[in-house]
């Protein structure tokens, strides 16, 4: 997911002021009041305030002196509005004007967006507690400014480049509670105010930023604040709007790289509620970019999310097997994501695999694998291409997708389902219609095995160009070309040559004579699958897949 480099450009834009209506309807401003002139027409108003204006504004070079001038200068108006809001609790009109010079001094701060260098000495001021603290601040106006300084220090862009300054600034935000303040600042606007809506995405916005310094943060917030919560109850919204994508985007980002987060959200209803959000989407097509972003994010929060195994359960108990063949059979354009999100569920945990297979979910797979899926696909490239224009080979790779996903979920079926009724259901499927299913295995395996070895000659050219490359690198560019699609292929050749059905060993043996391969040469794609199997999901299951991967090795 791309998401958007600025999030202020969710923010919608502040209304102008009312005006006067013409006869017609419409808006006219005021006319201007008479102002003084000069002989020839120059307007001596204008140019007082244009000189007022440079010189308020006017800031010498950004260095430590102007940093410990503007600081001096908020810490002073946030003590005469403190001072004056003691001395007058109950009249506003007091301490009006102080909140209104603090409010400047605040917007004045963001100029050190221009500076990340200097954030060290920011830190070292003790600056960061006082500015956390307006987060709280009885007036929202001030806090939301300061929710809008706090992003554009930590704006992607300003801190580009800028590593260890930004880390020192985000470690001093973290240390002083800033997600805390930030989320309980969140909590309570109102978002039937453009301002304070301005202000949620500000407060995102930060929260994505810090996350991108230091990715701790992620987990974090969630084991901090009421966060996840609040982003659920985002997504339970019915209605399409901006608030809803960013915080889908948001949610995907916090998953992504945590199981520690994914097991939360699982832990307070998270996966029935993804459920629901994708649902109403099962039967209709997103209607803008933005609304299709949204989707995207929804699927990918729900295959993080598919990780750990309680929720795969949790999965199961809810039916999304069931909501996803849904998807799949209406052909609108989650249809790929469905896909790849029963490959999540089903990966490692046989109930789903079962309950696939039980719910008719073969008859929707497999007409898809035969090709099916390309006549889908020109529906959804219609589609797509009503969003966002489609080139040649953004259509040639969404087909090819498309085609991985299903591979990759074919194999999730043979790994899941290893005896009875159901894994002789599968296994017919290979060979109803004289074997057809292991024609298109075989064409794929052709394909891929085709694009593996050009990009192979391809790194060879390179070594004898003098463009060394270590044995690590050379194999994540081969998996980049198609060698893990490939591989997934001979491992459910493998569990159609170890079934030992007569019918379907003499196919394969036919199809590989054909194409002027041998066993030899799958055995080599999976013998170099198993060298490399890692142990991400711990020891004991890289233990069992290399022993499987091993049985069709030998059997070969």
């Amino acid at each position: 997911m791309e998401l958007p480099a600025d999030a202020r450009s969710h923010a919608p834009k502040r209304k102008r002021p009312a005006a006067a209506n013409d006869d017609d309807g419409d808006l006219f401003p005021p006319p201007p009041p008479p102002t003084a002139r000069y002989d020839d027409g120059v307007d001596l108003s204008l140019l007082e305030a244009l000189e007022k204006s440079q010189a308020s504004t006017a800031i010498d070079l950004l260095d430590l002196k102007t940093l410990k001038k503007l600081v001096l200068s908020f810490e002073r108006r946030l003590k005469d509005n403190i001072e004056a809001r003691l001395k007058y609790p109950s009249q506003p009109e007091k301490f009006a004007d102080s909140e209104i010079d603090l409010h400047e001094e605040i917007q004045k701060l963001k100029i050190l967006a221009g500076g990340p260098e200097l954030y060290p000495d920011l830190v070292q001021l003790n600056t960061v507690p006082s500015l956390l603290g307006l987060l709280t601040h009885d007036n929202t106006d001030i806090s939301n400014d300061v929710v809008s300084l706090l992003q554009d220090l930590t704006d992607e862009d300003v801190l580009e480049d800028n590593d260890e300054p930004a880390l020192v600034l985000v470690d001093a935000l973290v240390e002083n509670n800033v997600l805390e303040l930030l989320v309980q600042n969140l909590l309570r606007l109102n978002e039937t105010d453009p301002d304070e809506v301005a202000a949620v995405y500000g407060t995102l916005a930060t929260i994505e930023n810090l996350i991108e310094v230091k990715p701790a943060v992620a987990e974090l917030v969630c084991e901090k604040t009421k966060l996840m919560r609040w982003l659920l109850g985002k997504i339970k919204v019915r209605e399409f709007d901006g608030s809803k994508q960013y915080a889908s985007e948001i949610l995907a980002i916090l998953l992504q790289n945590s199981s520690a987060n994914q097991k939360r959200l699982g832990q307070i209803n998270g996966v029935d509620v993804v459920l629901q959000a994708v649902a109403m989407y099962k039967s209709r097509d997103p209607k803008t970019p933005d609304e299709e972003e949204m989707v995207e994010n929804l699927f990918d929060c729900l295959c993080c999310l598919l990780m750990p195994l309680e929720n795969k359960e949790r999965f199961v108990n809810a039916e999304g097997v069931e909501l996803m063949i849904i998807v799949m059979n209406q052909k609108k354009s989650c249809y790929g994501s469905a896909i790849r999100a029963l490959d999540f569920a089903m990966t490692n945990y046989p109930p789903a695999c079962e309950r696939f297979v039980d719910v008719m979910g073969l008859k929707t797979a497999f007409p898809a694998f035969m090709g099916k899926a390309s006549e889908h696909f020109e529906i959804l490239s219609v589609y797509f291409s009503t969003l966002i224009p489609m080139n040649k080979n953004m259509k040639k790779r969404f087909k090819e997708e498309l085609e991985e996903r299903l591979v990759s979920l074919i194999a999730s079926l043979f790994g899941g389902i290893l005896r009875g009724s159901r894994k002789e259901r599968l296994l017919s499927k290979f060979v109803e219609n004289e074997c057809e299913k292991i024609d298109r295995l075989m064409e794929l395996y052709m394909r891929y095995s085709n694009r593996v070895k050009a990009e192979t000659e391809r790194m060879d050219q390179l070594e004898l160009d003098e463009l060394e490359m270590d044995e690590e690198e050379k194999y994540n560019r081969r998996l980049e070309s198609g060698l893990y699609t490939l591989q997934v292929i001979a491992v459910i050749l493998g569990h159609l040559w170890t079934s030992e059905h007569p019918k379907m060993r003499t196919r394969i043996e036919l199809l590989l004579k054909q194409n002027k391969l041998t066993k030899k040469d799958v055995k080599n794609i999976l013998q170099e699958y198993h060298d490399n199997i890692g142990d991400l999901d711990g020891p004991e299951e890289k233990e069992r897949a290399q022993t499987r991967i091993q049985k069709f090795i030998s059997a070969f």
